[in-house]
This record gives C-alpha cells, sequence and structure tokens, in this order.
C-alpha cells in the first residue's frame, strides 16, 4: 500500500481499549462510538491501558488493515483527557510513533499584556 500523507486523515483515541478486539471490534467502535466514517480511509489509533502497545485500523479499499505496535521498553505518549477522538497531522503521528509527546508541548500564547 502506498500512503499520501497529505491527503489521509489521522485520529487517536483518548484513553484505553479493550486490546483483545480485533478488526470487527475496533471498526465498530469507530463507527459507533466515534462516529466516524470507518470506510474512509483514516487512520484510527487506538492504546492499550498500559501504553506500551498500539492498534492502527484503516480501510484500504478492499479490505481492513490492522497494524499494532508493542514497545518493549517505556510508554507511548497519550492525551490525559477522555474526550472525543482528536485528529492528527502526519508530523504528530510521527512523533507519537518516535515517543515524542507533544500532547503536553508549550500551548502558543497570543495577545498578552506584558505590563
Amino acid at each position: 500500500m502506498i500512503v499520501d500523507w497529505n491527503t489521509i486523515k489521522i485520529f487517536i483515541k483518548p484513553g484505553s481499549i479493550d486490546f483483545r478486539k480485533q478488526i470487527n471490534g475496533l471498526s465498530v467502535h469507530v463507527a459507533n462510538q466515534m462516529k466516524k466514517d470507518i470506510f474512509s480511509g483514516a487512520f484510527y489509533i487506538f492504546s492499550s491501558r498500559d501504553r506500551k502497545k498500539i492498534k492502527i485500523i484503516y480501510w484500504d479499499k478492499n479490505g481492513f488493515c490492522l497494524w499494532q505496535k508493542r514497545l518493549e521498553k517505556d510508554k507511548f505518549p497519550w492525551p490525559n483527557n477522555n474526550d472525543e477522538a482528536m485528529e492528527l497531522v502526519f508530523d504528530e503521528f510521527k512523533m507519537l510513533l518516535s515517543g515524542i509527546d507533544f500532547f503536553r508541548a508549550h500551548q502558543e500564547i497570543k495577545g498578552i499584556k506584558i505590563f
């Protein structure tokens, strides 16, 4: 599969998911709980409770693909809240897989008065 990272949407689901779920369970979760179109080709990222494993599911023209990554040491950075799915840009996706915690990065401040 060749992915055009300029057009692909990437969603991360804060919180954890039952890691016994496979393609069917995750696709139902995307459609029913996240209210997203599982057949859009977007990537949907889920984490285990201990943050050592992630699963990524997406639709690729004629079937579902499921990727899993397990860390032997350390944990994946993950959002603190359990809110709705967040959309990531490709650079954030790369940082997530590399272990860079951009969720706790400094936020830009605009229009602050000095004195």
